[in-house]
């Protein structure tokens, strides 16, 4: 009676504990990580997007960049380096290893079972047998097993692969944001490409018809109808346009260079005419659409919030292993003395042994644990935070750079047809004799310099327009192909 009493109170007071346990660790494992700030992306209104904004077209996530580049030779050069670009093969390299760590860590939630069959002889001495004599023993077995299971009642491997699964899809958004960093780049340099090969093209022209010009004067000198004065003022002019020209060379190579490592393989692009510069034969038209569209449509802002996921998960793994380990191993089989009786009637054979594990003192490993992981998850919602005002911000430039960019073009242009007609007088005058010599270099000297500013602004303008469907999230939907980037996640059970 007394035994079954106290039977009866220890199971009670078990209840009772398993109760409490259960409270506390619901209150323990509630969500508490950190959010980001609602208000982050206050800062940047929709007024200050209205600068620069593009009229009509399509909005940047809509537009694969095959639709919105649509000079044929970009088109080539992006597919190419798509296809050789080191980097981008990098990325899509860290999307696998994500995704295997990640099946790793799913597979921790499920039993492992396995099947083994082993056979053993051995031989006892008779000293060593109550018997006195020598014996040999036999011993077959075969069975399935569980290899130490662990009850996942507070959360803790769910919480891990959580983590690793959040992980996974931001390395795969990560990927997408280095194929449209990627595209950009390779844009650029093709612009950057336009811009010198226009230039070297003018500074060709210049020396040209500066070497005719100082033929010319060098004739006149001979029979004395022009001043040494004069011609060495000629000549000046002929050393700085081949010392441009020269300049200007040296940059396309190192452009062609740069290009080509982008690329993945060696290229060479012919120098590009000039005519390819108008805005409709090299992109697009492009809608800006509404500030908020931007927390969805940039990869690097998805990928830093799956980040912070992850983080949050590995702070309620960490919470969880102050909580009891429970494991369960087991095995179910048959047993005989002798291979022909494995299977016999009665030879049955089983084993099930729970365990459980609670570490009393660990000189504080799992508070550090702990700590550590909410430090990250701290860390995490900063960085998320930076990231939406980074993007906030990146756009803001490219549509302040189109507006001001398109301003200084039309002056440039301006002063560029002021230059030409400051040149054709002073050249007037000087051959009337109105005029010194020096009147027609300066004008000539700030006449090139114009043509090369007007060039050069030309293609900011452009660049511009890279940075904005870039920093727009600009095809980061889309796909052809060519990447692994839109595998499907797998599903979390």
């Amino acid at each position: 009676m007394i035994f079954s009493l106290l039977s009866c109170f220890t199971r009670r007071a078990v209840s009772a504990l398993a109760v409490v346990l259960a409270l506390s660790a619901c209150d323990f494992l509630a969500p508490r990580g950190v959010q980001p700030d609602p208000q982050v992306a206050v800062y940047w209104p929709e007024t200050t997007w209205d600068r620069g904004r593009p009229a009509g077209g399509q909005p940047a996530t809509a537009l694969h960049w095959r639709d919105y580049f649509v000079a044929p030779e970009l088109v080539a050069l992006i597919d190419t380096a798509l296809q050789n670009n080191r980097d981008l093969r990098l990325a899509l390299l860290r999307v696998d290893e994500a995704r295997a760590i990640y099946g790793i860590q799913r597979a921790a939630q499920f039993p492992s079972l396995a099947v083994a069959a082993q056979g053993a002889r051995s031989r006892v001495p008779g000293d060593l047998n109550v018997s006195g004599r020598s014996v040999v023993a036999s011993e077959y077995q075969a069975y399935a097993g569980v290899s130490s299971w662990e009850l996942d009642l507070w959360g803790r491997v769910r919480s891990l692969k959580e983590a690793a699964l959040q992980e996974y899809l931001a390395t795969e958004e990560a990927q997408r944001a280095a194929r449209i960093t990627l595209i950009a780049a390779v844009a650029q340099a093709y612009l950057g490409l336009w811009e010198l090969d226009a230039r070297i093209a003018l500074a060709g022209q210049t020396v040209a018809s500066r070497e005719e010009s100082y033929r010319i004067f060098r004739r006149r000198n001979e029979v004395g109808a022009v001043s040494t004065l004069e011609l060495t003022q000629v000549e000046t002019l002929l050393n700085t346009a081949h010392a441009l020209l020269a300049q200007l060379q040296q940059a396309r190579a190192l452009q062609a260079h740069a290009l080509t490592q982008l690329l993945g393989v060696p290229q060479v692009v012919a120098p590009l005419a000039a005519e390819h510069w108008p805005d409709d034969a090299v992109f697009a038209p492009l809608k800006v659409g509404l500030p908020a569209e931007l927390l969805t449509a940039r990869p690097d802002i998805r990928a830093a919030e799956k980040r912070l996921a992850a983080a949050q998960a590995n702070v309620q793994a960490a919470r969880a292993a102050f909580f009891p380990r429970i494991a369960l191993t087991g095995s179910l089989g048959t047993a005989s003395a002798q291979l022909d009786g494995l299977f016999a009637s009665g030879s049955r054979a089983w084993t099930f042994v729970p365990s459980i594990s609670l570490p009393i003192f660990d000189g504080g490993l799992r508070q550090a644990g702990l700590d550590l992981a909410a430090a990250r998850s701290h860390i995490a919602v900063a960085n998320y935070e930076r990231t939406v005002q980074q993007a906030f911000r990146e756009v803001a430039d490219a549509l302040s750079a189109r507006q001001w960019l398109t301003q200084q073009l039309a002056i440039q242009q301006q002063s560029l047809a002021t230059q030409q007609q400051r040149a054709r007088l002073a050249q007037l005058r000087y051959d009337n004799g109105a005029t010194s010599y020096l009147d027609v270099l300066d004008a000539q000297r700030d006449l090139l310099e114009a043509q090369q500013q007007s060039l050069q602004v030309r293609r900011r303008l452009l660049a511009s327009q890279v940075d904005l469907y870039t920093v727009l999230g600009g095809g980061s939907e889309q796909s052809d192909g060519s990447s692994a980037e839109l595998r499907a996640a797998p599903s979390s059970p």
